[in-house]
């Protein structure tokens, strides 16, 4: 009697689970009834820093761009590498490598050695090093080296992949800050990006992780279009007013690129000689957003408080030689 009542009870525990789980998935949307498309198993957490690994292999060093890295916790590294790369050979003798930011500077250099194999072309000449306090060869142009030591090798099919812990951190005078801290604004590290093998450029600063409700960081920006404006605004300010006016200059300019998505640059300089002449280069995605933009309140009070210590003002447009070419506004 008691193993009947056991099943029954086992029974009715199931089906009610059973009952459950149907429930729950015909009340759970149906992500295929969502804009989004399924584009497959696409391994899509790029683009990724560029780096160039440095090793010494049978007694020379050797030099790799690597674009599979990661970062294991807060004190680990993950270098992925295909098997068939010369370069393991000596990482798994010596259990060290250098990991070597890729800068615009040297990216020439670091293309070539991604290039070649180490096993039929000496690459230890490409770029001027110098050998670190553990061991391995620091790439002189490098803005920021890492040497590290190999702590475990995970395989997987065609890959070792190095996991490594940071023994010293080399960084350049330049792109640091103030205080010795790095400042990635400075340091613009290239990226790569796997599936088109892209290389992109990075440097704009939009927000303050887990601050933006108090600083909120630049909104997303539109494209150029074409009757976009590129302006040149020179100002020419009472000296009286001067630093009243460059309160309201600086204020207009911050809420401007914070919150418009058409105001893609507000970039203010006055001249050494005489700071009464102020020049803005200013640059808006169309003519409509041009024209929100002078409509916009934090403008028109702009506007309205600066008009008396205006001495002089002219506006004019310019054409890009080159429309490649922006400027990355950021916001500190």
């Amino acid at each position: 009697m008691n193993k009947r009542f056991l099943l029954s009870v086992l029974l009715l525990c199931c089906l009610s689970s059973c009952g459950t789980t149907v429930e729950n998935d015909m009340n759970r949307p149906n992500i295929m009834e969502t804009e989004k498309r399924n584009i497959g198993s696409l391994l899509a957490l790029y683009p990724k820093p560029m780096t160039v690994v440095g090793a010494e292999v049978g007694g020379k060093v050797n030099w790799l761009v690597v674009g599979h890295t990661g970062i294991i916790g807060h004190d680990r590294i993950v270098v992925s590498m295909s098997k068939s790369h010369h370069t393991n050979r000596g990482i798994k003798d010596s259990k060290k490598l250098s990991i070597n930011l890729v800068s615009r500077e040297m990216l020439p250099e670091a293309d070539y050695v991604g290039s070649v194999s180490g096993a039929s072309v000496d690459k230890s000449g490409v770029f001027d090093y110098h050998w670190g306090e553990n061991g391995t060869p620091v790439i002189d142009v490098s803005p920021l080296t890492m040497e590290c030591n190999v702590v475990d090798i995970y395989e997987t099919e065609g890959f070792d992949n190095f996991i490594c812990s940071v023994a010293n951190t080399y960084a350049a005078p330049d792109v640091l800050d103030s205080n010795g801290k790095l400042d990635y604004t400075r340091l613009k590290p290239v990226l790569f990006e796997f599936p088109t093998y892209s290389y992109l450029a990075t440097g704009e600063v939009i927000g303050k992780c887990l601050n933006l409700d108090k600083q909120p960081g630049m909104c997303a920006k539109e494209p150029m279009t074409a009757d976009g404006i590129v302006r040149l605004s020179k100002i020419e300010v009472y000296p009286q007013f001067l630093d009243e006016y460059m309160k309201y200059a600086t204020e207009v300019g911050g809420v401007s690129l914070r919150t418009e998505p058409g105001v893609l640059t507000m970039y203010a300089v006055h001249e050494k000689e005489n700071p009464c002449r102020i020049t803005i280069l200013e640059t808006y995605a169309s003519r409509e957003a041009y024209e929100s933009h002078i409509a916009s309140p934090h403008f028109q009070k702009y506007k309205r408080e600066t008009l008396h210590m205006v001495k002089a003002l002219v506006l004019s447009d310019q054409t890009p030689l080159d429309s490649s070419n922006r400027i990355n506004n950021f916001i500190r």
